[in-house]
């Protein structure tokens, strides 16, 4: 077994904390690396708070993970020691269902395996996530990082990167769209980036008139102040496409009311509640409401390789990993521009 260091939740009542454990050894098909950067999702907060579901305790949050690797299996291909290397919200899959066959190893028929707060596939041990110094991870799910990007900006890109690319990809957003963005947090800029770096013209929608100045530095050409009556009015019937990265309860219908003849709402956040919304604001203008979470392997990769060749990562900002409550308290408020990401040589 592998010694590990980590910040662990006990339960869902107590704060992280310092916690020692064991990662499997390293199999044939494995690759080892230590972590150096840690992204901080809002899912982290929510899993070790039993907010969704009950949870598997002692419970090491993080899954959007970066670092170099140290060891490989015998029948590993594709890396070698000193690679840098990243793994995001999933390690496995069944590899064999309709949907991993078509590289949708995240929607995996059987359930795919998380990278913390889930079961290994083989049922013996729960998985433990980034919040620790060193991961092992078999080779199929291990992501190439390029030593031209700024490591610890793009640990993000595996979860709030890869949850915003994926939608706007599957949905073709580009030139000639009009693409609305609502809410500007973790996911919500990844998405005006993209946004922007695919062509689209576009806007944000938020309740923070605050935040205009951040987002046109982030590329946004337009913003809309959602408390504002007279704004949303004036923006009725104008996209094709409105990106919902927020997690919080919101008014679904006013938002469809946004929407051009045949647009699309693509659902990125997580709200505790379902959401609410009047059969009329779809029928009148034949709009769609969809879901979408992260992407397969094969798309991370691709996002990845496109993020380095257009010099696009997170905005972060760097903490320590004893500072992670406080964090993830600022993180509740909205006070982070725009993610953390914890430096892994401070555990």
């Amino acid at each position: 077994m592998i010694s590990a260091k980590s910040y662990a939740a006990q339960s869902p009542e107590t704060d992280l904390a310092p916690w020692d454990f064991e990662r499997r050894e390293v199999g044939p098909h494995d690759v080892q690396f230590d972590i150096l950067y840690c992204g901080v999702c809002h899912s982290d907060l929510h899993q070790i708070k039993n907010d969704w579901f009950p949870g598997i305790f002692p419970m090491v949050p993080g899954h959007e993970i970066v670092g170099r690797v140290v060891k490989v299996g015998d029948h590993v291909k594709n890396f070698k020691v000193g690679d840098l290397a990243g793994t995001g919200c999933m390690v496995d899959s069944c590899q064999v269902c309709e949907n991993c066959k078509q590289d949708l190893e995240q929607y995996c028929l059987e359930g795919n395996t998380q990278t913390y707060n889930s079961m290994e596939r083989d049922g013996s041990r729960p998985t433990y996530g980034g919040y620790s110094n060193t991961i092992v991870v078999r080779e199929e799910f291990v992501l190439h990082i390029s030593e031209d990007v700024d490591l610890a900006a793009t640990a993000p890109l595996l979860c709030a990167g890869i949850t915003t690319y994926s939608p706007l990809r599957h949905w073709g957003v580009g030139k000639g769209h009009k693409l609305a963005v609502l809410g500007l947090g973790g996911l919500g800029h990844m998405g005006v980036k993209f946004g922007v770096a695919f062509g689209a013209e576009v806007t944000v929608l938020s309740t923070s008139a605050n935040k205009e100045e951040d987002a046109k530095k982030l590329g946004a050409h337009h913003f809309v102040v959602t408390k504002d009556a007279e704004q949303m009015k004036a923006a009725a019937g104008t996209f094709d496409f409105i990106l919902d990265t927020v997690s919080a309860e919101h008014d679904m219908d006013a938002y469809l009311k946004l929407l051009r003849t045949n647009g699309v709402m693509m659902c990125v956040g997580v709200p505790s509640k379902p959401y609410s919304i009047q059969p009329f604001s779809l029928l009148g203008g034949r709009k769609s409401v969809a879901g979408s979470g992260i992407g397969g392997i094969k798309e991370t990769q691709e996002m990845l390789d496109f993020c380095a060749a257009n010099n696009i990562v997170s905005d972060i900002e760097m903490i320590d990993i004893k500072d992670i409550t406080a964090a993830y308290e600022r993180m509740v408020k909205g006070d982070v521009r725009y993610r953390f990401v914890i430096d892994m040589a401070t555990l």
